[in-house]
């Protein structure tokens, strides 16, 4: 199981395409250019209905990254959230190797099926339940899941490439992690309707604090695939996670993680772009040099793009680089999150750095902290 494509829920999907486009060089698809000649009767009667009721989405992709963007005007389900909350991610898509199996399990274990098993336009069977909360997850079924079960974040992602021959490499090329916040009190109950419908399994935790606010973390992974799904919950009264829930009217997706080969070359281009990220005070920085272990000696290049630094001690397992977005939408919800995960040699094996990074973790709550204390939303 992994991450299929993101479902945006917004108000003008035009503006969002561009803004994917030209903030984050997305490329948009236009499906009615896409072969079809392979599909079967039935889907290609699903695709003519899709287009007669004008319900495709807008869709975008870099690397194995697909965003979907839907508006409120042919849609009643957007429209219907959009009443409940601002704009966001509204559908997390899984891919699964057995359809059949999964949705079965997900409806034994309580889970409420929004749209039956279908044929979607380039003749995957697929479906919808309702996730946690308002949150939706569409499921869609691939013919394998490629790869080293031993390896989940070196899985080869099977999905179809509309890219043009000779574009150029993604600077993000698959969905990393997708974290969602609950409210305080919701964390082991959101946790334990993710094991029971999808069979997800515990892995990090983290308790974030400052002297000013707090959050409380649970990773959840999946045992047949690279799927990574954090929980978080508030803390104190004033956490961020709080004012996320303020805002969104409720529980929700509070960022998304994109991962890059090259985070330094990634975010040089978007800052170029013009998209706005979180700043880091140089004080960061100092308390690195002053750690011998560092993979990274030389740390001008992170420095000027300000980029967090994290790695296991000794600096032996690779090292993770990452920036964080501001908000994207008019108010303090969503953002992205660009990671690099680097690779390293251990017994004659290549391996990628994983886990989360617990010092960027800490730094990442108190760079979102000092974005509160500007807004006027956190009093010190």
């Amino acid at each position: 199981m992994y991450f299929h494509h993101l479902h945006f829920y917004v108000k003008d999907t035009a503006f969002w395409t561009q803004w994917f486009e030209h903030k984050l060089s997305f490329q948009r698809i236009n499906l009615s250019t896409a072969p079809t000649q392979h599909l079967s009767e039935q889907a290609r009667c699903e695709q003519t209905k899709c287009e007669q009721t004008r319900y495709e989405p807008v869709i975008l992709t870099q690397g194995s990254i697909e965003i979907r963007l839907s508006s409120p005007q042919h849609q009643p389900a957007v429209a219907t959230y959009l009443s409940h909350h601002p704009p966001g991610l509204a559908d997390i898509a899984l891919a699964t190797k057995d359809l059949t199996a999964t949705l079965h399990r997900a409806q034994r274990q309580g889970a409420t099926v929004l749209q039956p098993i279908h044929t979607n336009r380039v003749g995957q069977r697929q479906c919808q339940i309702q996730g946690w909360a308002d949150l939706r997850h569409t499921l869609i079924e691939v013919d394998t899941c490629r790869g080293n079960s031993q390896a989940h974040n070196q899985i080869q992602y099977h999905q179809i490439q509309y890219h043009q021959p000779g574009a150029a490499p993604p600077l993000v090329s698959l969905i990393d992690h997708v974290v969602i916040n609950v409210p305080k009190g919701d964390l082991q109950a959101a946790v334990a309707w993710y094991q029971k419908i999808f069979g997800c399994q515990l892995g990090q935790s983290f308790e974030i604090s400052t002297a000013n606010s707090g959050l409380c973390s649970q990773v959840l992974t999946h045992p047949e695939g690279p799927l990574q799904l954090p929980i978080n919950e508030p803390s104190s009264k004033n956490s961020q996670i709080q004012e996320f829930l303020n805002h969104n009217r409720g529980a929700g997706v509070q960022h998304v993680a994109l991962r890059a080969p090259d985070a330094i070359e990634a975010i040089t281009q978007f800052r170029h772009q013009g998209l706005d990220l979180l700043q880091v005070p140089n004080t960061y920085y100092e308390d690195l040099n002053q750690r011998s272990d560092r993979p990274i000696q030389d740390l001008s290049a992170i420095s000027r793009q300000q980029l967090l630094l994290d790695w296991a001690q000794g600096g032996q397992a690779g090292m993770l680089l990452q920036t964080f977005t501001q908000p994207i939408f008019s108010e303090p919800t969503f953002f992205f999150e660009v990671i690099e995960r680097s690779d390293y040699y251990e017994n004659g094996q290549t391996k990628t750095a994983e886990g989360f990074g617990e010092g960027n973790f800490q730094a990442l709550f108190e760079a979102i902290e000092r974005a509160q204390i500007k807004r006027g939303s956190l009093q010190t």
